[in-house]
């Protein structure tokens, strides 16, 4: 069974989506529009569609090096 997270913050896009974590950890590193956004793991959870998951919130971006 796939892990799943709520993210919360960020990018209007990405916030308020589910998505895998694999593996399981402190931290998720999401590629998006050219670089990458960055959301820790929180002690919060949600009931979703998907069962309850945990939140993770959105802390920075980086770039991508061309």
């Amino acid at each position: 069974m796939t892990t799943k997270a709520l993210l919360e913050g960020g990018p209007e896009d990405l916030a308020g989506k589910l998505v895998p974590v694999v593996p399981p950890g402190q931290e998720l590193k999401i590629p998006h529009r050219g670089g990458y956004e960055h959301y820790k793991v929180t002690t919060r959870h949600e009931n979703t569609q998907e069962g309850q998951v945990n939140v993770y919130q959105w802390w920075e971006r980086t770039e991508v090096a061309e």
